[in-house]
């Protein structure tokens, strides 16, 4: 994370820097800072646009942090603004300047760090789901589900974005390259352009047509390449997960909210919800192994003190069943508590007393890299490596099809959601005319005898008559 400070008193731009310092040592982070006297040199700085967060006080000499950071603004829409100010001074141009957060001087430790965690898995989430890029207009930052396509033409690459606006940027289309193509949904059809399956309607040898209508070129030696990687794309546009919302392919997360008190159980799901979550609620272990086995889930967050077994027993437990990460929300503060939820496997502990603004920046930290990490769907005995493309059933390989391990993959990521015969013939065979879904109910018939033959215990893929088709996880 890049981080600007500037701050015209000596003292208190010391005791900023020490206490930046001393946050990095403590966390393990890489933080990049730089400083400055005076708003005019900052401005002046050829880097003054780009830094993640911008620490400015608020009454200088000559331009005021408040000019500066209208001036900013404009530059950069995105950049995180604080105010360093008196604790007297007056907060009523925060709305106006777009302003992140503010500080009073002299800044005390806990305030700092804890506003530099909130930034920074900020930062951390914005990184994974998008890019920034220097265009002519400014800085603006494209998130990888908003971006449709990408073409160079004369040293220029002009990003076309899903709502149709054009961002141009002096530079290579290999700039970029790397960055997507890292992700499933970007392919290079042509040596000029960086496509988003999500957003193309069909593939044929005259181009990749895009939704939009727009005809995309594709080279003869990559139009095999490209018409497989289409067909075989497992999620469709419909599904794709906007910017700055957050969803999976098949909808807003999921996630289990364990704990025995109901005041506190109703609290963090209001949280949650308010932030676009399906909260599955339970009110003790035995409960919560049974709505797991019932749901795919993104998350688990757990009380440490539930009825029967306890929230560390509970997490292993609910690792057994499917492959998220746990959260421990828990009233006890003590360090040998915390020490033991990461030791039962949790992934991070979250204490009561913390604030819901920070509470929901952790758990969705948590949750976007545990996404994009994922190696593994576990559900009971069956296991989808999908890195490797393949598929275990109490420790034995189950021989996959292509196209059957994607619909597998599919439908389990998507537990318990009905797909119509029409919405998986549009995600794997969208290129070809409606065949009335024969196609769809051979493909599906073979999956569901392989499966059945390898586990004769439980039916992983439901027909719900008349409606279509349903993943169920074992123990349902």
């Amino acid at each position: 994370m890049r981080i600007a400070i500037c701050e015209e008193d000596k003292k208190e731009l010391s005791h900023l820097l020490r206490l930046i310092k001393e946050y990095q040592l403590s966390r393990g982070t890489g933080i990049d800072c730089r400083w400055f006297p005076n708003a005019t040199d900052f401005l002046c700085d050829k880097k003054a646009g780009d830094y993640d967060l911008v620490l400015l006080d608020r009454v200088m000499q000559g331009i005021s942090g408040l000019q500066a950071a209208k001036e900013l603004r404009e530059r950069d829409k995105n950049v995180r603004i604080v105010f360093l100010a008196l604790a007297g001074e007056a907060a009523e141009e925060n709305e106006e300047a777009g302003i992140y957060g503010r500080l009073s001087k002299p800044v005390k430790a806990d305030s700092l760090f804890l506003l530099l965690h909130r930034a920074e898995e900020e930062h951390l989430a914005q990184e994974r789901q998008g890019f920034v890029l220097k265009s002519r207009d400014g800085i603006s930052r494209i998130s990888f589900s908003g971006l449709a396509y990408a073409e160079v033409i004369n040293k220029t690459v002009f990003f076309h974005l899903k709502d149709g606006e054009i961002l141009e940027a002096t530079a290579s289309l290999g700039d970029f390259e790397e960055k997507l193509l890292l992700r499933p949904e970007f392919l290079k059809p042509h040596r000029s352009y960086l496509v988003n399956l999500h957003y193309v309607q069909a593939v044929s040898s005259k181009g990749v047509l895009m939704k939009n209508g727009d005809n995309i070129p594709v080279s003869r030696k990559r139009f095999g390449q490209v018409r497989d990687a289409y067909m075989g794309f497992g999620v469709s546009p419909e599904t794709a997960a906007p910017s700055g919302k957050p969803e999976r392919a098949g909808g807003p997360w999921q996630i289990l909210l364990v704990d025995d008190d109901p005041a506190a159980l109703a609290f963090w799901a209001d949280v949650l919800k308010s932030h676009g979550c399906v909260v599955i609620k339970a009110g003790s272990g035995e409960e919560a192994l049974k709505l797991a086995a019932e749901n795919s889930c993104d998350c688990a967050l757990l009380d440490v003190m539930i009825p029967g077994e306890n929230g560390f027993s509970l997490c292993e437990r609910l690792h057994r069943l499917q492959d998220i990460p746990v959260i421990f929300l828990s009233s006890l503060t003590e360090p040998d508590k915390q020490v033991e939820g990461f030791a039962a496997g949790g992934i991070d502990y979250i204490t009561k007393d913390t604030t819901a603004e920070l509470f929901w920046v952790k758990v969705e930290a948590r949750i976007r890299l545990a996404i994009s990490q994922r190696t593994q769907l576990s559900f009971g005995p069956l296991l989808l490596d999908l890195t490797g493309r393949k598929v275990w059933i109490d420790g034995r390989e189950l021989f996959l099809t292509s196209m059957e391990f994607d619909i597998l993959w599919c439908l389990s990521e998507h537990g318990g959601r009905i797909f119509s015969p029409e919405e998986i013939f549009g995600m794997f065979w969208g290129g070809r005319p409606w065949d009335g879904g024969q196609t769809v109910q051979v493909e599906m018939s073979r999956l569901r005898r392989k499966l059945e033959k390898a586990w004769g215990e439980h039916r992983f893929i439901e027909t719900v008559w008349g409606k279509g088709y349903r993943f169920m996880p074992a123990g349902h």
